[in-house]
Order: structure tokens, then C-alpha cells, then sequence
């Protein structure tokens, strides 16, 4: 399915030099600034106060937050947990208060906004339980890194790999350095944003990569750098379907999909914005600097081929 057809290929690896400068002044940029200002971690990674409130009615969750904010109380996390009616807050630690003392000021705070309000649960979460979270958190990065690896260097070649992995770790560096940056809070969903962002980009690579090694096959008067450029042209109509559907349905998210949603949706903003452009100037550039050619792609599909009574078996495809 095509929008539109493009008649003559866009030459992206001329300009590609130059993106990729830009890409690397960026991701630079990321990597200092989280060295310098770090991620503001949420109450899942840094330990605090859990509460499970209870309302006769709905619970309009704005209220919610602007009574806890009157405390003095920040980074507050408040949604809904199973129904309409029942709200889950999350606070991080306060100094110079117990979990108790806080438990006890928000729920008074609450029923005074709402005489209805009632404490179903309330709990702790200790460091250590935030610090097993990021460890975890971690480890599931790294086997992404490492299976998307092992994919690539399976259906392609080492070298689309090698260019895949570092065109989707600078989409996740570039991600977290906005966090650190604004010092957004980095939630568990925004984790789980970043480990889809990797899918995502990947799948975009391996589309852009899989039309270039059927181009290899298929135009063999063409150079690498030809055969890039139709590879990128042929399939930026489906780009702007797939890419721009889910950004849309990404924008409902972040638009209206309130504070609990928020950070998420715009991880996911950020991680597919990038993760297109990473794929066509970083991934595809990377990939033609490595020096990836023809015979790279099409040589074990010719061996495969090869019979070994035919007594031209050897000879150069």
C-alpha cells in the first residue's frame, strides 16, 4: 500500500556526513547531561509511601493531586487502581517524616476535600526493592540489545548489526537525555517505553535493510550508496503510513491521556521521532561506511544455490 510514488531517488547518503555530525553532537549532548543532572528516578526506583484510596463516587483525580499538592508534597503520582473509585498515590520519601505521618496527612487532607474518602492499603517500598527494580530494569535493556543483535547479524550481517545497534542505542541515549535534561520523571512505563522504542526501531531498520539487500540482487549496475538511496525512497511511503498512524495514536496518549500517561506517551513520542531518523541517515549510513556490499549479502544465498555436479560450481556470482 502507497501513498505516493517517488520517481526519482532522494539521495539521503550524500547529506549523510552531515546528519550524522548532528546525531553525534546530540547524543554527546545527552551522555553529559545524564552524567551531570542524572534521571529524577520515580517512587518504584527511589522507595516512598503507597496509598490506596477509596470513594463512594469517581474519583476526579485532578482534585486529587492539587489537595496533596497543598502539602508540599511533589513528584506525587496518582491514578486509578482497579475501578473509578479506588486511587492508588505514590509518594517519595519525605525528610523529616515517616511513611506513617505522611499516610495520615494526605488521607486527613482528602477527607476534608471529600468526607467519603476511605484508606483501603497503605505500604512502603523500601530502596532496596528500588534499586532490585533498576537492576532489573537493566538486565531486561541489555538482553534487548543483545537478542536484536543476534537477530540482525542472523537474517543480515554482521555489519547491518554492528549499524542497527548503535543507530537504536543512540534513539535510547538521545531519550533519557531529555529526561535528565528536563528532569522528567523516569517511571517504571517510561522504562517500558524505552525497551518499545527499541522494537520499533529496529523494525524500521530491518525494513530499510531488507529492501537493500533485495536491491543488491536486483540492480547490479548500481553502487552501495545508489542502492541505499532507492532502498530509503522506495519505502518512505510505508514509513508515512506505519510511522505516522502510530504517532497519532501516540499524540491521543499524550494529549488527553492524563498525568499518568504523560511521560510514557512522550518517551514514545521522542524514541519514534528519532527512531526514524536514526534509521535512514545513522543505521543506513553506518551500514555504508562499515563498507557493506553485494557479495556480502548474496554469498550464502549462493553457496545454497551452487550444485555441485554443475562443472561452472565456484565461479562468482
Amino acid at each position: 500500500m502507497e501513498f505516493f510514488k517517488i520517481r526519482r531517488d532522494i539521495p539521503f547518503m550524500r547529506h549523510a556526513l552531515v546528519f550524522n555530525l548532528i546525531s553525534l553532537a546530540t547524543f554527546l549532548a545527552a551522555v553529559f547531561f545524564l552524567f551531570s543532572r542524572g534521571l529524577h528516578l520515580s517512587v518504584e526506583f527511589t522507595g516512598g509511601t503507597l496509598m490506596e484510596v477509596s470513594y463512594s463516587q469517581p474519583a476526579d483525580l485532578n482534585s486529587i493531586r492539587a489537595t496533596v499538592a497543598k502539602l508540599g508534597m511533589t513528584d506525587v503520582q496518582v491514578q486509578n487502581f482497579g475501578t473509578a473509585q479506588d486511587v492508588l498515590i505514590r509518594m517519595p520519601v519525605q525528610k523529616g517524616s515517616s511513611s506513617g505521618q505522611q499516610s495520615e496527612q494526605v488521607l486527613a487532607a482528602l477527607k476534608a476535600d471529600n468526607a467519603t474518602a476511605s484508606l483501603r492499603r497503605t505500604e512502603f517500598v523500601g530502596p532496596q526493592v528500588g534499586d532490585e527494580l533498576a537492576a532489573d530494569g537493566l538486565k531486561a535493556l541489555a538482553f534487548v540489545v543483545v537478542g536484536i543483535m543476534l537477530y540482525l547479524a542472523i537474517r543480515f550481517e554482521w555489519k547491518f548489526a554492528v549499524a542497527a545497534i548503535i543507530a537504536n542505542l543512540h534513539d535510547v541515549i538521545i531519550i533519557l537525555g531529555f529526561f535528565a535534561f528536563f528532569q522528567w520523571e523516569f517511571s517504571l512505563p517510561v522504562l517500558a517505553a524505552v525497551l518499545a522504542v527499541l522494537g520499533y526501531s529496529v523494525n524500521e531498520s530491518v525494513v530499510i535493510f531488507d529492501r537493500i539487500r533485495e536491491n543488491f540482487r536486483r540492480y547490479r549496475k548500481m553502487n552501495t550508496v545508489e542502492i541505499i538511496d532507492n532502498a530509503i525512497t522506495s519505502t518512505i511511503s510505508r514509513t508515512i503510513i506505519t510511522h505516522g498512524s502510530t504517532q497519532l495514536m501516540v499524540l491521543s496518549m499524550l494529549l488527553f491521556g492524563g498525568a499518568t500517561l504523560h511521560y510514557f506517551a512522550l518517551a514514545l513520542t521522542i524514541g519514534i521521532l528519532f527512531g526514524i531518523y536514526s534509521s535512514v541517515f545513522v543505521a543506513a549510513a553506518i551500514a555504508m561506511w562499515l563498507g557493506i556490499a553485494r557479495e556480502d549479502l548474496i554469498k550464502a544465498t549462493a553457496k545454497k544455490e551452487e550444485d555441485p555436479n554443475d562443472p561452472n560450481a565456484g565461479a562468482t556470482v
